[in-house]
């Protein structure tokens, strides 16, 4: 087995090393600009393992090359499956030297999980105006988000995909990054940059699925069976994904390094903080609702383990959408995964907030979403945007609550609602991009956010900027939305008002009260139950004038809750609540 460090074109002082898997051929030979690309110039040795080597003297970083593999009478003309960077997804590999990028030092350590609020992006479109977006347009755009309060950007696919526009969930070369984004380079730069001001970076990764297109992978050494992928995928009934018969060979030893090596290059080579991957259920099951493919379910877990060994505190989240305990398990059978993308929540939430009729709003499915946990708190990652949540034929929240004018006072209002219980629920936060302006367009990789609602909405942007204040408890008051205990204080099916109570120790400066008002309804003197009597200081309320002009800015101020039990609590307290609006409140 190979592993990053000896695969590929392998960089040394005196030239250029290869090795590469290609268990059916009859023979390999490297070339490239170092031998004016003569198939014949450097034959590789047979290492009798399916593996191949050469080492060419006059080969050098920024050369591009490709590997002749002979079959028989066929004739490949293959890009390196290792390859750290290509000219493009159809063109050639480039001998890259990751050495040779000046990190100035960085040492970026991983945010605890109860204290991350990841923002979701597409570097294709998050900062476009002037064209495509890039990595180094994604890095301009740092300050916004720093500004904003995020500590964690997620970033969609950037491994090499077929053409230039793409969501990235199509990758060509697993190892390099998409050159239209920029390169391996670029990328760097970003994280470099992000780190320098707080931020630590995820990236997506694709293991369901390969390609389908401009896949130098498929059938790579010219053998395949039933006319499917050869040896980097299934060649019988596990091979059917539902982006073609692309899915790798989760049992075979060469495919698992494959992927594992790939994983540990981003935390090695490019400095992040951890790994999403793409659609889990699509590696243990065929149809995405089964157990039949086990060592797919295995294949995580040890990648998992040996991320984990490499960064042990490492960020490594599943879309997995299917509520199974055992992803986020580290039990002998579970996946290992420290969160998952939670539907208990974006669904009930979304649900919710967009209603027509405040009727129709279920207090009980909002109070369910808020309390559902997979074991501890942080083990899901909550939302009320993704980019398949607002893409596909689904529209933006604020689209879907005002179709006519999707910045109105009810789009306003409801939307932020769901940013409220995104930001205080138990779980890890998550933003998509633009989300936080009020973007109201659906998302396409050729669409780029119209940042002109950051100017016009800039109260709601300071509105999302307060609420991840206090979810990362930025001023020292609001420890208790890091904690694990969560209770339901108070559920009103008819007034829909639902607070509820958040601490990790307890206390002054820790215990936190949320109090939302999912109707259209001013209420004045409104009895509370809180978790116990005392001072409580106002620290957010959504109604407030401050950030939108049209708001009501209902008055709201610090409370003395006293020794008057109700709904079960031994103290209460009462509240002004405007229509559709949030209170913030912690112990004081």
């Amino acid at each position: 087995m190979g592993n990053l460090e000896g695969m590929g074109a392998i960089l040394t002082d005196q030239g250029t090393g290869f090795r590469v898997w290609a268990p059916h051929a009859s023979s390999v030979n490297v070339v490239g600009d170092f031998n004016e690309w003569n198939d014949s110039s450097h034959p590789m040795t047979s290492e009798n393992n399916g593996f191949w080597y050469a080492f060419v003297d006059d080969a050098k970083a920024g050369q591009e090359y490709k590997f002749v593999i002979r079959n028989g009478d066929l004739v490949l003309h293959r890009n390196d499956p290792y390859a750290q960077k290509v000219t493009n997804s159809v063109g050639n590999s480039v001998i890259y030297d990751h050495d040779a990028f000046d990190w100035q030092g960085d040492t970026f350590e991983v945010p605890f999980h109860n204290n991350l609020v990841i923002y979701e992006m597409h570097v294709g479109t998050f900062m476009a105006e002037l064209g495509p977006g890039t990595l180094e347009s994604v890095t301009a755009g740092l300050d916004h988000l720093s500004k904003l309060g995020v500590n964690c950007i997620e970033l969609m696919p950037v491994m090499e995909f077929a053409g230039d526009q793409s969501w990235g969930y199509n990758p060509a070369h697993l190892f390099a990054v998409e050159s239209s984004y920029g390169g391996p380079d670029a990328l760097k730069l970003l994280v470099r940059e992000a780190h320098k001001r707080g931020i630590s970076v995820i990236v997506d990764v694709v293991y369901n699925h390969f390609g389908p297109s401009d896949l130098d992978l498929w059938q790579f050494d010219g053998w395949s069976e039933n006319g499917k992928g050869g040896i980097y995928f299934y060649n019988d009934w596990k091979s059917s994904t539902p982006w073609g018969d692309t899915r790798p060979d989760y049992g075979r030893g060469e495919v698992r390094s494959f992927i594992r090596d790939n994983a540990l290059m981003w935390i090695e080579k490019y400095h992040v903080q951890g790994l999403r991957y793409d659609m889990t259920p699509y590696m243990r099951s065929v149809n995405g609702s089964t157990d039949d493919i086990p060592e797919g379910w295995t294949l995580c877990r040890w990648v998992n383990d040996q991320v984990r060994a490499t960064l042990p505190n490492a960020i490594l989240h599943a879309e997995d959408l299917h509520g199974v305990a055992a992803v986020t398990s580290d039990a002998e059978d579970g996946a290992g995964f420290s969160a998952q993308w939670d539907t208990h929540f974006v669904h009930p939430i979304r649900k919710a907030i967009t209603e027509i009729n405040d009727a129709d709003r279920n207090m009980d499915a909002v109070a369910d979403a808020i309390m559902f946990n997979y074991g501890d708190a942080f083990d899901r990652v909550i939302y009320t945007e993704s980019h398949d949540e607002v893409a596909n034929g689904k529209a933006r929240v604020v689209e879907e609550i005002d179709g006519e004018n999707n910045g109105s006072w009810f789009a306003k209002k409801r939307s932020t609602l769901g940013a409220v219980l995104t930001l205080t629920s138990p779980g890890i936060p998550m933003l998509f991009q633009g989300q936080e302006f009020l973007e109201g367009d659906w998302f396409r990789d050729n669409v780029p956010l119209d940042w002109d609602r950051n100017e016009e909405f800039y109260g709601i942007t300071r509105l999302y900027r307060d609420l991840i204040r206090l979810r990362l408890n930025s001023d020292g008051v609001s420890k208790g939305l890091m904690g694990q205990k969560t209770r339901i204080l108070h559920n009103h099916r008819d007034n829909k008002i639902i607070a509820f109570y958040r601490s990790m120790d307890g206390g002054v400066n820790d215990d936190t009260v949320v109090i939302v008002n999912l109707g259209n309804k001013l209420w004045t003197g409104y009895g509370i139950a809180m978790p116990e009597e005392g001072n409580w200081s106002l620290r957010f309320n959504s109604d407030a004038k401050v950030y939108s002009d049209d708001f009501n800015g209902t008055p709201s101020a610090d409370l003395v809750a006293s020794w008057d039990d109700q709904d079960g609590f031994p103290a209460s307290a009462t509240v002004d609540l405007g229509p559709y609006s949030a209170l913030v409140y912690t112990k004081s």
